[in-house]
């Protein structure tokens, strides 16, 4: 079964707005290299607000937020995103959830911190709405998300 298509790329909050890089998540083997691999892509220096947003082909999307030395807090939009790849592993665990292997079919279940965008603009509620709404893309979602936060044009420059 081939891979299903991963885009991931992490957003820095700067005095004159967002800046995106892409960031190669292939290699992470732990949590922690997601963090390593977004300081990498975008050259942080301290304490700089910064998102990673991974989204795979049909299936679920993650961000993670970073802010210097503050533990990374992470969304998941399907705590079953674990049984679809590595990296879903990485993210289910991550998040603090375990896939259930027993009922695959339980339907999408977000998982993780649903208020890491509160501050920022997006409420829990419009984000586990954006997660479970029937048919809709997680690149659609990231989209309205980035939107929302105005990044959406350094998302678009990266797709």
């Amino acid at each position: 079964m081939p891979s299903p298509m991963t885009f991931s790329a992490a957003f820095v909050r700067t005095p004159d707005g967002w800046s995106g890089a892409e960031v190669d998540l292939d290699a992470a083997e732990i949590v922690d290299d997601f963090g390593d691999a977004v300081q990498e892509s975008l050259g942080l220096a301290g304490d700089e607000l910064a998102l990673l947003c991974v989204e795979v082909e049909d299936e679920w999307f993650a961000i993670v937020r970073y802010r210097g030395d503050d533990e990374p807090r992470v969304f998941l939009s399907d705590a079953q995103a674990g049984l679809t790849d590595p990296l879903g592993e990485l993210f289910a665990e991550f998040a603090g959830v375990a896939p259930d292997k027993d009922t695959p079919d339980l339907g999408v279940r977000p998982a993780g911190d649903f208020e890491l965008l509160s501050d920022l603009g997006v409420s829990k509620e419009e984000l586990l709405e954006l997660s479970m709404e029937e048919g809709v893309h997680p690149a659609d979602i990231l989209s309205v998300i980035a939107e929302r936060l105005a990044f959406a044009d350094e998302l678009d420059r990266l797709r």
